[in-house]
């Protein structure tokens, strides 16, 4: 188990004073990197990147830093305990497990220190929010900073302990943290990696790798990271550490590093050398380690012996000095790509942040009833009918073309000839008496070519010769005279056609009814999917598919009875009935074999413009005798056949066809637009506030449970407004630059 936890002191430090002790002195003030001595334009643009560092952007950016590495034992807590003027605590193994974090800005009031502690995992080592902890109150002298960083750290070794008791200088009982005993848990040596790669991977980092001379340089780990993310030693600076530890014999291989002849860095390699343990036990001053340093190096060979030039690398006031002027440099080479990427950050968050839905409303009820009427109010819109060739209505009335196109294709398919002579008659001519009606089996292919209209709809009845009905007539006779055929005989082929109306009829139903869910479905999704957790557009659907199938279930009610209805044979437009009789009887009686002849030289003459008289004369003696004709009533002055009954049969039958048929195709369009398009608003308004119940006296409660957002959402939302905060602090810290 492994907690990772760092931690942080903000160090502010009071202007103008330049000699100070370390902090087990007692003297609060700036040295190092914190000296008032600083040249103000390079001081200015530090405090410019400490100021950012308090917006936080840091998170967004790229800021220039330094970091401090090295193997454990190296010299960093004393690195930057010069550097930072504050004291670390000495601990084998515990400062490996406590990266710490110095933040160093000048300040015009006293100098105070505030130690904090950053989450970035939890207790079994999982990521999670970074959170920041203030450890207790500030501190304004320095002698309490080294106490309070060590309870800090064992707050860090201790995660399953409350941080707030280790202030009260809680001591952890024996054996108590195990996980993080000296040897480290097994996971602190990736953690503690990844947390200084995190680091030093970022172009503007200042990589500070700490080597001490005691060890072997080539097995100190942190020199093989600083060069496996800068391997061409761009922004790496050097510092050995412990030189008064170097083998005896072993000089020359150190020293060559401060030459810069292998390992070589454009910003050099430093030695430095810190107050040993004994001279801190001894309560060694700022002053009194720099001067014992430089003593150090202006004495003891091999130091004393590099040539002058050499000597610029020597000592923590030189490596402290360069540090401040990289660090400038970096900053001012940096300014203007942090301003434009700044800026590009800026416009991406606010991108980020429009593309989430709408937050949700300070007025909840108020909310959810506008977008209920706002809904139904579209879905109104959508059901009675819009101007779109795509639109609902225009897309079931192609639908219902469909549907009347079925229902005719169940004509009876009548032959005016017996069976026997099917081989030589294979087609029933085209009644052309019903070409102006519509586009069915009336015209024959090169008219259809012509005239450009939709292919006639094909009968799909199998062939009813003459022979066959004459025979179904005569075996319904049963005390009939024997000149007479009772009526059943029509009423069964009417029947036996009703009954296949059923299937078109279902199948524009059903097709209507997939047709307005799948389109109501989309409604919902547009004016719901925003809201909340997806809850309210569940609710919405449901109560709306439940409305539609009540509709549905009213229409499918009534084609079943309009199908019941149509089942016995009967109608009051006797006028159509006889019409349509009397002219399918005519062109029956003119394609029978025994007149075909005749028929078809009424025809060829009266298409023959030079022989078209003999016609005329012949409907002008018929209206001279009071008998009004046109040239296809002349078929009705043939001779009577021995097959007139079953011919009248055929007419009886199909005329009554076409006064059904049409009654039909009209009147279930209608039953279903009736009660399941324009019937699906009818009491939707009300069914919605019902089945959402929010007019009761909890409904502020439920239309606020409605509108909460998904945990993932709120969270995007609110880290994107707090980026677009720091961004937007950071961008006035910008503008008030003047260096």
């Amino acid at each position: 188990m492994s907690l990772t936890r760092r931690l942080s002191t903000d160090n502010d430090s009071m202007t103008g004073t330049f000699s100070n002790l370390l902090p087990s002195t007692g003297s609060n003030g700036g040295v190092g990197l914190s000296d008032p001595a600083t040249a103000s334009q390079r001081r200015g643009m530090l405090d410019l990147i400490n100021r950012l560092r308090n917006t936080g952007v840091q998170r967004d950016i790229d800021l220039p830093m330094i970091a401090v590495i090295g193997n454990q034992s190296a010299g960093k807590s004393s690195l930057i305990e010069s550097i930072s003027g504050i004291t670390l605590p000495r601990s084998q193994g515990t400062c490996t497990r406590c990266p710490t974090e110095c933040k160093l800005t000048q300040a015009d009031t006293p100098w105070t220190c505030v130690v904090k502690l950053h989450f970035i995992t939890d207790k079994y080592g999982l990521p999670v929010k970074a959170t920041v902890l203030t450890f207790g109150d500030a501190i304004s002298n320095k002698v309490h900073v080294e106490e309070r960083i060590r309870r800090a750290q064992r707050a860090v070794l201790n995660p399953n302990t409350d941080y707030k008791k280790f202030l009260e200088g809680y001591e952890v009982p024996s054996g108590a943290n195990e996980v993080v005993g000296r040897a480290g848990n097994a996971n602190d040596i990736d953690l503690v990696k990844n947390l200084v790669i995190s680091y030093i991977e970022k172009p503007s980092c200042l990589i500070l790798l700490t080597v001490a001379c005691e060890t072997d340089f080539e097995n100190q780990g942190a020199h093989h990271l600083a060069r496996q993310y800068d391997p061409k030693g761009k922004r790496t600076v050097g510092v050995l550490t412990k030189p008064d530890r170097i083998p005896l014999g072993e000089e020359e291989s150190w020293i060559r590093l401060i030459r810069n002849e292998v390992e070589h860095l454009d910003n050099n390699w430093y030695c430095v050398k810190q107050p040993s343990s004994r001279d801190i036990s001894l309560g060694i001053n700022w002053m009194e380690a720099r001067k014992t340093e430089k003593e150090f190096f202006a004495g003891e060979r091999p130091w004393s012996g590099l040539d002058s030039h050499l000597h610029q690398f020597l000592g923590t006031g030189r490596l402290t000095e360069r540090l401040s002027a990289i660090l400038a440099e970096l900053i001012a080479r940096r300014l203007p790509e942090i301003q434009d990427e700044l800026q590009t950050i800026i416009i991406q968050a606010r991108s980020d942040l429009e593309e989430l839905p709408p937050a949700p409303s300070n007025n909840p009820v108020g909310e959810i009833h506008r977008v209920l009427n706002g809904f139904v109010r579209e879905l109104s819109e959508l059901l009675k009918g819009t101007p779109d060739e795509n639109g609902l209505v225009q897309t079931i009335r192609l639908h219902s073309e469909a549907f009347k196109r079925e229902v005719y294709s169940t004509a009876p398919n009548f032959l005016p000839w017996e069976q026997k002579d099917s081989h030589r008659r294979l087609h029933l001519p085209p009644a052309r008496f019903l070409s102006n009606e519509e586009n069915v089996d009336t015209e024959d292919e090169d008219d259809d070519e012509e005239l450009g209209l939709t292919p006639p709809v094909a009968l799909r009845g199998h062939a009813i010769y003459i022979d066959d009905v004459m025979q179904r007539a005569r075996n319904g006779r049963t005390r009939e005279l024997p000149d007479y055929y009772p009526f059943v005989v029509q009423a069964d082929y009417i029947s036996t056609i009703v009954k296949k109306w059923q299937e078109p009829a279902i199948e524009l139903f059903e097709v209507v009814n997939s047709i307005i869910r799948e389109r109501v479905g989309n409604l919902v999704e547009e004016h719901f999917a925003h809201l909340g957790k997806g809850g309210v557009k569940q609710a919405v659907l449901m109560i709306v598919y439940d409305h539609l199938d009540e509709a549905a279930a009213r229409a499918k009610q009534k084609i079943d009875w309009l199908l019941q209805i149509e089942g016995t044979p009967a109608t009051l437009n006797t006028h159509y009935y006889t019409d349509y009789r009397d002219k399918f009887l005519a062109h029956y009686r003119g394609c029978r074999e025994i007149n075909h002849n005749t028929v078809s030289n009424i025809r060829r003459l009266a298409a023959d413009r030079h022989k078209v008289e003999t016609v005329n004369r012949a409907l002008s003696s018929l209206n001279e005798l009071g008998i009004s004709a046109k040239v296809d009533d002349l078929t009705r002055l043939l001779p009577a056949d021995p097959l007139e009954v079953a011919l009248g049969i055929m007419a009886s039958v199909r005329g009554y066809f076409q006064v059904a048929y049409k009654r039909f195709v009209d009147m279930v369009p209608l039953a279903v637009d009736y009660e399941m398009v324009r019937g699906m608003e009818r009491g939707l308004d009300q069914a919605l506030l019902e089945g959402l119940q929010i007019t009761g006296e909890d409904a502020h409660q439920r239309c606020t449970a409605m509108l909460q957002e998904p945990a993932a959402i709120a969270s995007k939302r609110q880290e994107l407004s707090k980026k677009l905060e720091r961004l937007r602090a950071a961008r006035t810290e910008l503008k008030c630059l003047s260096v």
